[in-house]
């Protein structure tokens, strides 16, 4: 029998062909886990060039690759700063299978206009990423423990960082103070659940190669950060998706309140 088979699992931002939510999502699956998988219903006019090729339907296309080990999907397209559209994706997944078990908290706001200078940040821009990260974390946990604890069996939370919540970088103002706001909520939670067999954790990746990077590969700087990197690459999403999954099972009982670095080398700060 797999090691998660049975369980439930809610994967936040799982839409994208190259990225950490979707090769999170599959490896949960292929743990034997079920998975719900939510996304913000991408215009398909906005997708990548090979999401285009390949034909890809954002969260449907990984409920897709979900399916294919044999277990069963949910697709949810949620806004994650909207509690309503939270708690009924809470209540869906009840309604769906009875359970929930897993939560990734994995949605973040694109790279954009955030990463400028200080005085050139919009204060709408700045609280959107704001909101996205931090108020969807704390929406979703919100939901998830008021259904979880009713079922008194325990439960796995992985939040998703950044080597940006470990390290300051100029231009990065709002998405540095999103992702320093994940890893304290991270500690604060693994406290207060630990009595109750939930475990919380978070991964901090480093410069990955998924879609949500493209912007940083036009500007040359994915290459740069490559050279940088001790090992002498960047991540990949598969490499990040096994890390939070590992995460959610019993060989990683014992550890709770963990920020973990996951990025070559360049960041060893805890």
């Amino acid at each position: 029998m797999k090691e998660l088979a049975g369980k439930v699992s809610i994967v936040t931002g799982a839409g994208r062909m190259r990225g950490i939510g979707r090769a999170a999502a599959v490896r949960l699956a292929e743990l034997g886990s079920h998975v719900v998988v939510t996304g913000t219903g991408r215009d398909p006019k906005t997708f990548p060039d090979d999401e285009r090729k390949a034909n890809w339907k954002d969260i449907e296309s990984t409920a897709e690759q979900i399916r294919a080990h044999g277990v069963k999907a949910l697709t949810l397209v949620v806004d994650v700063t909207d509690q309503t559209q939270v708690e009924n994706m809470i209540s869906d997944t009840i309604s769906e299978f009875g359970r929930v078990d897993i939560l990734i908290n994995n949605a973040a706001a694109p790279i954009g206009a955030d990463r400028v200078p200080i005085i050139e940040v919009e204060p709408d821009v700045f609280q959107r990423v704001i909101d996205i990260k931090i108020r969807g974390t704390y929406l979703c946990t919100q939901a998830f423990l008021k259904a979880n604890l009713k079922q008194n069996t325990g439960g796995k939370i992985v939040n998703i960082s950044s080597t940006a919540g470990k390290r300051g970088v100029p231009n990065t103002f709002a998405y540095n103070a999103a992702n320093f706001a994940i890893v304290g909520m991270t500690q604060s939670a693994a406290k207060e659940l630990g009595s109750n067999n939930i475990n919380v954790n978070c991964v901090c990746p480093g410069a990955t190669e998924t879609a949500r990077m493209d912007e940083l590969q036009k500007r040359g700087q994915m290459d740069l950060i490559a050279e940088q990197t001790p090992i002498g690459r960047n991540g990949t999403d598969e490499e990040v998706g096994h890390l939070i999954a590992h995460l959610c099972t019993e060989a990683t009982s014992w550890i709770t309140g963990q920020s973990i670095n996951i990025n070559g080398g360049t960041v060893v700060e805890h």
